[in-house]
């Protein structure tokens, strides 16, 4: 009995909604059959378009966090230097930060009025800098990886922790030089804690709308974007439902997928 009321609000504030949501994707506006607009959606460049955009963003910022993660979780626990503790503990701090303030950030410095341009342009005497890839595909890339990349460092730092240093001294007793002991000792132990971060960035990079839209990048369309342009600007809410049922199926199947590799990984 003491499950039913937060049941039934979690039933009111979000399954009746999306329940909502699924429903109006089979009901066109302008009557026709349950699945027209579906047929419409799937056959319009601009999905496919928006679908292979999101993909190829998500699967490319989550190589680009793995890697950089590992390396700088690999120095923060086995390179000593001053302020490592405390680096560690602002990455806690960081996964709270919402995804527009990096992206701000990153306006402020290689933006067309931002920091590295109005260096070039004083140190050259030149009417603009050559910084403009903020704004493309590239530069929607890197404000992701900046943001999810210490999504990745949390559970290998967490992993790194639990690692028996007594194999690494071994490893090094017996004259292995760093690079074979990272690749055959320390990216083992690690691989669950790689696959259960960069499940959860690959998740998160799908339904990414903010650094999109602050990036100001007007020829990259992703999911989330498609879905705000159709049902805000062109008032298409059954197609925008469409698009949403789509990303929330990629979603949710991607979510079961990083919680079987997360409950392996012990994450």
């Amino acid at each position: 009995m003491w499950a039913v009321p937060p049941v039934a609000v979690l039933a009111l504030v979000f399954l009746y909604p999306l329940a909502l949501v699924v429903q109006q994707s089979f009901i066109p506006e302008n009557g026709g059959g349950a699945f027209d607009a579906y047929a419409s959606v799937f056959a319009s460049a601009s999905f496919r378009e928006a679908l292979g955009t999101t993909v190829w963003l998500a699967v490319g910022a989550t190589a680009g966090c793995l890697l950089l993660g590992f390396t700088l979780a690999l120095i923060i626990a086995f390179v000593p230097f001053p302020g490592a503790k405390a680096v560690a503990k602002f990455i806690d701090v960081f996964l709270s930060f919402p995804s527009f303030l990096i992206t701000l950030a990153l306006l402020f410095i290689y933006g067309t009025v931002g920091m590295a341009n109005g260096a070039w342009t004083d140190l050259f005497g030149v009417a603009e800098g050559p910084f403009h890839f903020l704004t493309t595909p590239w530069g929607v890339l890197l404000a992701e990886i900046t943001y999810f990349t210490p999504f990745v460092m949390r559970p290998l730092l967490a992993a790194f922790s639990q690692l028996d240093t007594a194999q690494l001294e071994v490893a090094a007793g017996l004259g292995a030089r760093p690079a074979r002991i990272v690749r055959q000792v320390i990216l083992p132990e690690s691989l669950p804690a790689l696959a259960a971060g960069g499940s959860l960035v690959l998740v998160m990079c799908l339904n990414e709308f903010g650094i999109v839209l602050f990036t100001g990048a007007k020829d990259v369309t992703t999911l989330p974007m498609l879905i705000y342009g159709k049902a805000i600007l062109e008032s298409d809410y059954a197609a925008a439902c469409v698009v949403a049922v789509v990303n929330i199926a990629i979603s949710v199947g991607l979510f079961g997928l990083y919680r079987v590799v997360g409950k392996r990984a012990g994450a």
